[in-house]
């Protein structure tokens, strides 16, 4: 089927969208799973080729086998978690909103907390990680697990703001590095890990910070603004620096390095979040309110872990 018949899975605003690859996939979305309550935080784990995500107003990690197409629960009880990655050693870090902590699934599958509070303040509402090649967790932290009852637990914030928050390799010290946001969400690292892109959903912005060498982040400028009616949630690099947005609303942004918003991808349900996955990393796993949807791309994403981001294999 020619590019030009595919309407309802790509829309083009710029023709880099088209010469970059990026409607050259899949004419249609796969279904994989429906019947969540809101999933979120999907990842591809190339060591079990499955992915795992999250259902945080249901309390459970579920699991699809990309052998099988089964699904299964990896957890129940979750702690209402939201975003997911992978560090360096392939243990699974959890941004678990409702017990209000970042954790770490050891290989032997005991649990791991890395961090809790900040200053003595207990965390608002862990949301999404990113974890740098020197072994350091960088992770946002909104209100929106304590805001109600239905993704976490209603409290007031002891913190009194939604920041950005780094853990410490070998100390395991929390440091704020960015309390610049309304609601951060999503964030990741560029390929060469100098800067970090971060979404802000109430204020429906990207911005982007440059990393210094000891840790810390300069002012961040913005990269992007979402569109009207849009929020922007978590964000995934492919190989050729195009960054691919969650955006609530409208389906999975693709905006070219210079910030420019040059396509989209139509879907049909709220979309939360997204990751790249499969044996060539060319497979985008959507998760959208009801469902986990992919779509075989045209491009490939790079892996959220590492520096220059190499190959699964």
């Amino acid at each position: 089927m020619a590019v030009d018949e595919r309407p309802s899975l790509y829309e083009m605003f710029d023709e880099r969208f088209r010469t970059g690859r990026c409607m050259n996939g899949d004419a249609d979305l796969e279904v994989l799973f429906t019947g969540c309550r809101w999933a979120e935080g999907p990842l591809y784990v190339p060591a079990w080729r499955q992915v795992i995500w999250s259902d945080i107003p249901n309390d459970r990690m579920l699991r699809w086998d990309e052998e099988t197409g089964a699904v299964s629960v990896f957890r129940r009880g979750a702690g209402h978690t939201n975003g997911n990655t992978l560090d360096r050693q392939g243990r699974l870090v959890t941004c678990e909103q409702g017990n209000r902590r970042v954790t770490r699934t050891e290989h032997d599958g005991t649990v791991t907390v890395l961090a809790d509070r900040w200053q003595g303040k207990r965390l608002n509402s862990p949301n999404d990680a990113a974890v740098k090649s020197d072994g350091s967790v960088w992770f946002s932290d909104p209100d929106f697990g304590i805001t109600s009852d239905y993704e976490g637990y209603r409290a007031e914030s002891e913190i009194g703001a939604n920041n950005v928050y780094r853990i410490d390799p070998d100390s395991g010290e929390v440091r704020l590095v960015a309390d610049c946001f309304e609601a951060p969400n999503g964030l990741v690292f560029s390929a060469d890990e100098r800067q970090l892109f971060v979404s802000d959903t109430r204020a429906g912005l990207v911005r982007v910070f440059d990393v210094r060498e000891d840790g810390t982040l300069s002012d961040g400028k913005v990269f992007a603004e979402a569109r009207p009616g849009a929020r922007f949630d978590n964000l995934r690099f492919d190989d050729g620096g195009r960054l691919w947005v969650a955006a609530m609303g409208d389906g999975v942004h693709c905006y070219d390095p210079d910030g420019t918003l040059i396509g989209r991808l139509v879907i049909p349900e709220d979309v939360a979040n997204i990751s790249w996955g499969g044996a060539k990393r060319n497979r985008l796993f959507i998760t959208a309110e009801t469902s986990l949807y992919s779509v075989v791309m045209g491009v490939t994403g790079i892996h959220p872990t590492g520096p220059g981001h190499r190959p699964y294999r």
